[in-house]
């Protein structure tokens, strides 16, 4: 799970709030996932964090790459370069998205388990936890043998830790409270 620093919290509320006005969700994320998408080519960050290239160069190489992006979008992009805040446009992108998936009732369950889920562990699973939630769950999962066995799932500021990991701890602490540790 990323961490997203409060100023790309703030423009992807700002834009949130633009989206609003005309109901463009759907292009906004498509334009900031892009635009992210271009900064994690290592040849196109580097051109893009050099000093030696104006603003305007720096624009026009995004131009290039991403020919239809939007008036909008490219006025978001004059900001930022002008601000030299490009480095929080993955973040931006990020927290865009969050802010989307929570308008539309969408909770993002990060899924840690010892071994890759095959589809239908993942469906079962997303059917709990919509079920636990009361919301639509978007699956993101991770792999940690350390976990052993079990699952465990981060949605918001809730964890749910169902890993054999977790369980022995928990008996750990409690024998150890008992003092017959």
């Amino acid at each position: 799970m990323a961490i997203i620093r409060p100023a790309a919290r703030r423009y992807a509320e700002a834009i949130f709030g633009l989206a609003e006005q005309d109901q463009s969700f759907d292009a906004w994320a498509s334009d900031l996932d892009r635009l992210a998408e271009l900064l994690d080519v290592a040849a196109a960050e580097h051109a893009l964090a050099s000093p030696a290239l104006t603003v305007t160069q720096k624009l026009n190489i995004f131009r290039a790459e991403i020919p239809e992006l939007r008036p909008a979008s490219g006025n978001l992009l004059r900001l930022l370069l002008h601000r030299g805040r490009l480095n929080l446009l993955p973040e931006i992108a990020l927290a865009y998205g969050e802010l989307l998936n929570r308008s539309r009732g969408i909770a993002t369950a990060h899924v840690t388990t010892a071994v890759p889920l095959d589809d239908a562990s993942r469906a079962q699973l997303v059917a709990r936890l919509t079920q636990y939630t009361g919301q639509r769950v978007q699956l993101e999962a991770s792999v940690d043998p350390t976990v052993m066995g079990g699952v465990v799932a981060r949605i918001g500021d809730l964890l749910i830790d169902g890993s054999v990991r977790g369980r022995l701890e928990a008996l750990r602490r409690r024998l150890a409270a008992t003092g017959r540790l």
